[in-house]
């Protein structure tokens, strides 16, 4: 009776679902989608003409329709309308079907839904999904945690619709629990830290070295070809070619210098503060976007604090140059930060993680993307219980070569007074993450001083507290 059922099914049938869905139907497994909105269901029956796709605006038929154990995925938006879901679903299922979360949902959440089902005899997958709408259509990165079990039921699905770098499909299981949605958290703080890097590398090259959109469009478009190759590259110098339909300008000129956020990158800084784990990087991309928010204060404090620094123009091809390579320096410390917190976590949560299998499945499909991602896949498949990437011998020798390029161009932007919180933040990462004593020592004292905190001695074992002042 199953084989006239389909083998799998999408609850939102908005652009990213729809297109996943169509995804799934080119691969030659027929799938049938669910959403409330009619149009949203006929628009999938349209689009999906000639292929095995049907929509449905009904819970009963949508959940009847398919193949047991039954493979369903929400592409819905995270929060309350994922509970809203699952609960809606969960009359009509049988134990032993699984649910699969690929929304971008906190995971907490994610942890809670998966013992939630467990106890009731489903299987629970928080999958992070990236690349965006045409990721889905075409092939993205896919981060689905959770029961091993459930992952290899779904697993030729997930593997024939995500995108591919050298015949490998860049999907995997990340781990235990809410593996998947912690890795893709990560992998937004990271994009965070990575887009801020790229804004703070246009604004350099714009008011030191006063290249023009056009100048700005080549230098990105050749960066993308050489060792900053990327996605986010690649994009950045489309926008500089941008026209402006509204105007005879740039559309990047007319846009408003306030970015948005959804939380990730928010989240991703909260959890590495609660575990200890330093990711300055992605915390001053995080402030910037706050920063960038409060337009109306920054214009009354521009005219309250007027600058009279004279920014002196700098050679193009010496500030191109360098400010190549602070990116790349800043870019292989932004996914250091990243991965390092992605392995503290796996230990505290008990995931299971595996950094070198992260690494893979980010080198397409997702947003961020990268020829670098295939060094650092390298630098996991040779060291798997490294604790950073900055301790391997792999990038040891491409950071002292572009360290002092980096601290060149930010001096440079001081003295114009050109804000550069994040490519500080990451120097100045990589400058205390190598100094083997730092001034905390006077930190502890003050904090024994007037509070009894205790304090450990460099001479001898032990916990110390002193009288201060007696």
């Amino acid at each position: 009776m199953d084989t006239n059922k389909f083998d799998f099914g999408m609850v939102g049938l908005g652009v990213m679902g729809r297109n996943f869905l169509l995804n799934v139907a080119d691969h030659g497994f027929s799938a049938l989608g669910l959403d409330l909105d009619a149009e949203k269901a006929k628009a999938l029956d349209e689009e999906g003409a000639g292929r095995t796709v049907k929509g449905t605006t009904s819970t009963e038929e949508f959940v009847a329709g398919l193949k047991t154990p039954r493979r369903i995925m929400l592409l819905v938006p995270a929060g309350k309308v994922v509970d809203s879901v699952i609960n809606s679903l969960l009359p009509h299922l049988d134990q032993g079907d699984m649910i699969i979360d690929g929304g971008n949902s906190h995971f907490p959440d994610t942890e809670r839904r998966n013992k939630e089902l467990q106890e009731k005899g489903f299987y629970f997958v928080g999958a992070g999904v990236s690349g965006g709408a045409e990721g889905a259509r075409r092939g993205p990165s896919i981060m689905p945690g959770g029961n091993p079990k459930a992952y290899e039921h779904i697993r030729p699905v997930l593997e024939a619709v995500a995108a591919k770098v050298n015949g490998e499909p860049c999907v995997a299981h990340m781990g235990r629990g809410a593996a998947g949605h912690y890795v893709k958290m990560v992998h937004n703080g990271i994009e965070y830290g990575l887009m801020q890097l790229i804004a703070e590398a246009y604004d350099l090259l714009k008011k030191l070295g006063g290249l023009t959109n056009e100048e700005l469009h080549r230098t990105f478009a050749r960066w993308n070809e050489g060792r900053l190759q990327s996605f986010l590259i690649e994009i950045t110098a489309a926008i500089f070619a941008q026209k402006d339909d509204l105007t005879d300008g740039d559309l990047v000129d007319g846009i408003l210098d306030k970015a948005k956020q959804k939380g990730t990158g928010k989240w991703t800084s909260q959890n590495a503060m609660d575990l200890g784990i330093p990711i300055p990087t992605i915390d001053a991309a995080v402030t910037m976007r706050g920063l960038s928010a409060l337009k109306d204060e920054r214009s009354r404090a521009a005219a309250h604090y007027p600058s009279d620094r004279k920014i002196k123009s700098v050679e193009k091809g010496t500030i191109v140059s360098e400010v190549e390579q602070a990116l790349y320096f800043a870019f292989i410390i932004t996914y250091a930060q990243g991965l390092s917190l992605l392995d503290d976590a796996s230990k505290e949560h008990d995931y299971g993680c595996d950094m070198e299998a992260i690494a893979r499945i980010w080198r397409g499909g997702c947003i961020i993307r990268a020829a670098l991602l295939e060094d650092i896949r390298k630098v996991y498949r040779a060291q798997p219980d490294l604790t950073n990437m900055l301790l391997s011998n792999e990038f040891k020798d491409e950071l002292a070569a572009t360290e002092e390029a980096t601290r060149s161009v930010l001096k440079k932007a001081i003295d114009a007074g050109i804000p550069t919180l994040t490519l500080s933040s990451t120097l100045n990462y990589f400058d205390a993450y190598r100094s083997e004593r730092l001034p905390l020592n006077l930190v502890q004292a003050q904090r024994d001083f007037f509070g009894s905190h205790t304090y450990e001695r460099l001479d001898r074992e032990g916990i110390f507290h002193t009288e201060w002042g007696s």
